[in-house]
């Protein structure tokens, strides 16, 4: 049963009770990274191995995203700065426990060379169990996002630019 989660403004990245962060290096170009987060949306799950299946939805100002084990959450993208930053929060969910839910994604372009630098943040409030869950799967968390960065370094790598 999917669940309406509170609606957190923005700040609510960094004063979140619990955030998770992590960052990899992508070899294509921000705008590139860009457009795989936010314009091809229902691509996501052929490069995200945790999200079985991804689609926009409201016109486009969200998305429902189904990870892999269940979990579904419907979102409402708040910041589309193109190539540099993408933010959304989780309007309602099925997981226990989450009573928000935002995440950012910030594209820098490595300086020293070709390439972007993926700053991901996952900022949540919740019951003490699911702080504990979310602490104690930090690391599975971590390594979710950087078999997705791989994955997409190479599906970019392949894929000719627009």
């Amino acid at each position: 049963m999917a669940r309406r989660l509170r609606p957190v403004r923005l700040d609510f990245l960094e004063s979140a009770p619990l955030r998770l962060v992590f960052a990899a290096h992508v070899a294509a170009p921000p705008s590139a990274v860009y457009r795989a987060l936010a314009d091809e949306v229902a691509d996501s799950p052929s490069w995200f191995p945790a999200i079985a299946a991804a689609r926009p939805i409201a016109g486009g100002a969200g998305r429902e995203i189904r990870l892999r084990g269940g979990v579904v959450f419907q979102e409402r993208i708040l910041v589309t700065d193109a190539g540099e930053r993408y933010a959304y929060r989780v309007e309602e969910t099925n997981a226990p426990g989450v009573r928000a839910l935002m995440e950012e994604w910030l594209l820098t372009p490595v300086p020293e060379g070709p390439g972007t630098r993926v700053r991901w943040t996952m900022a949540a409030e919740g019951t003490a169990p699911f702080r504990v869950v979310m602490r104690l799967g930090r690391s599975g968390v971590g390594r979710s996002f950087r078999d997705a960065m791989r994955n997409l370094d190479r599906r970019l790598a392949s894929s000719p630019a627009p």
